[in-house]
């Protein structure tokens, strides 16, 4: 279309000029005494043009031959330019490809070019050298070479290159992060995250190291958070974030050291994380064992109050649990049995009915039922579960017991043989 635009322009120019000149008896006169000229104007009119047109040529010939020197010199600098640049993308590939120590010499001879011509203004130029830096300073990481990584992380991590280029300066915290990390050095780790700018430390990658710091620093409610984060941002696979959360908060159930703290750590859960059997069965543990070792009426109280109210959930899922959890439930379950209340007992014995065959919920019933002196249903419960129960423990409680129903009785020879089958036991 453009083309034919400028045919159509030509076109009209050509009729113009025949319309102007075709026909034009004008004649210019010059007077140069004692002489006299006569021209016609269309030659003048083109010796003007021409004029005008060899004028401009010569100007612009003059301009073209001062601005040689000119030329030259940018063509140098950018000969420089693509040389750094190159030597950059050359230390990039080494160091993807693991060759750490081309990646270092090329990163060094990008440095030496960008520092040649400290008076050129190129592009980026802050920002190339940076790079440089880091890629150095990964080589030499990777080369075990601390004293010369630090030294060039330093000079990446100066301020006039860091304000020419934020995300790089923020790659470079990040990867010291990861260094120091690798090298153990927590407190050097924490402090370079906390140099990280709000919006960089809510990044992934932050994030990652931050939890790797607080697990490796031992402040397990740091990282059970951080791990939230992580699980909220999908960094993870949903199996994946539930068995880091899941480990993570188990260790803070299991670092309480009193019923207080234990309470306030089962406070901050998640209400998903509560709803797991294993965190409710494993602050249920440590409950009972907090409550145990000091021996108090009233911490024995308040531990199984909180282990009923945490185990609810669970024993309403009892059907979907696997048989390790089942067995581990009841495990917890039997410790607290006397301090049940009436609903949790209505509760138990409703499931029994439903699940008549499931050995642990016999157990459980039976052990029950002998607590409360109700010595029938208690012997029909336990000898029910002594058929089918295979953990040896409880078995071996089931036959202990069922040797002491046999003594209330005064059978003292099914006692007997209860008491051998649980010696046999052990």
């Amino acid at each position: 279309m453009r083309s034919v635009f400028w045919l159509l322009g030509l076109a009209a120019l050509a009729v113009a000029l025949a319309l102007l000149v075709g026909n034009n008896p004008a004649v210019v006169t010059l007077f140069w005494p004692p002489y006299r000229f006569d021209v016609s104007f269309n030659l003048v009119v083109f010796c003007l043009i021409a004029g005008f047109v060899l004028l401009y040529l010569a100007l612009r010939a003059i301009a073209l031959l001062k601005d040689l020197p000119i030329q030259a010199q940018r063509w140098r600098a950018q000969q420089l330019e693509r040389a750094a640049v190159a030597s950059v993308l050359d230390a990039l590939s080494h160091l993807l490809a693991g060759r750490f120590v081309r990646a270092r010499s090329a990163g060094l001879a990008a440095l030496e070019q960008l520092n040649g011509q400290p008076s050129a203004q190129w592009p980026r130029r802050q920002q190339l050298q940076l790079l440089a830096h880091l890629l150095v300073a990964e080589s030499a990481h990777s080369l075990q070479n601390r004293s010369v990584r630090d030294q060039h992380l330093l000079a990446a991590l100066h301020p006039q290159l860091a304000e020419s280029s934020p995300e790089a300066r923020e790659g470079a915290l990040l990867r010291a992060v990861r260094w120091a990390v690798e090298d153990r050095d927590l407190p050097g780790a924490r402090a370079l995250l906390g140099e990280l700018p709000q919006g960089t430390g809510r990044r992934i990658q932050a994030l990652r190291l931050k939890l790797r710091v607080a697990r490796l620093s031992g402040a397990t409610a740091e990282a059970l958070e951080t791990a939230r984060l992580l699980a909220k941002h999908k960094a993870f696979s949903p199996e994946a974030s539930r068995s880091i959360v899941r480990g993570l908060a188990l260790d803070a159930l299991r670092e309480a050291h009193d019923l207080s703290q234990l309470r306030t750590v089962w406070n901050r859960l998640d209400s998903t994380e509560r709803d797991m059997p294993e965190l409710a069965l494993a602050a249920a543990q440590r409950a009972h064992a907090l409550a145990s070792a000091d021996g108090s009426e009233g911490l024995e109280d308040e531990a199984a109050s909180l282990s009923s109210a945490w185990l609810t959930p669970v024993w309403r899922l009892f059907s979907t649990l696997e048989a390790g959890q089942q067995r581990e439930l009841v495990r917890v379950l039997e410790p607290i049995l006397s301090r049940l209340d009436a609903a949790w007992l209505a509760r138990l014995e409703q499931t029994q009915q439903q699940w008549p065959n499931n050995a642990y919920l016999q157990y459980l019933t039976g052990q029950a039922c002998l607590q409360r002196s109700l010595w029938g249903k208690a012997a029909q419960m336990l000898a029910q579960a002594s058929h089918s129960l295979q953990e040896p423990s409880l078995l071996r409680r089931t036959w202990c017991s069922l040797a002491t129903l046999a003594e209330e009785r005064g059978d003292a020879a099914a006692a007997q043989s209860a008491w051998k089958k649980a010696a046999l036991l052990d």
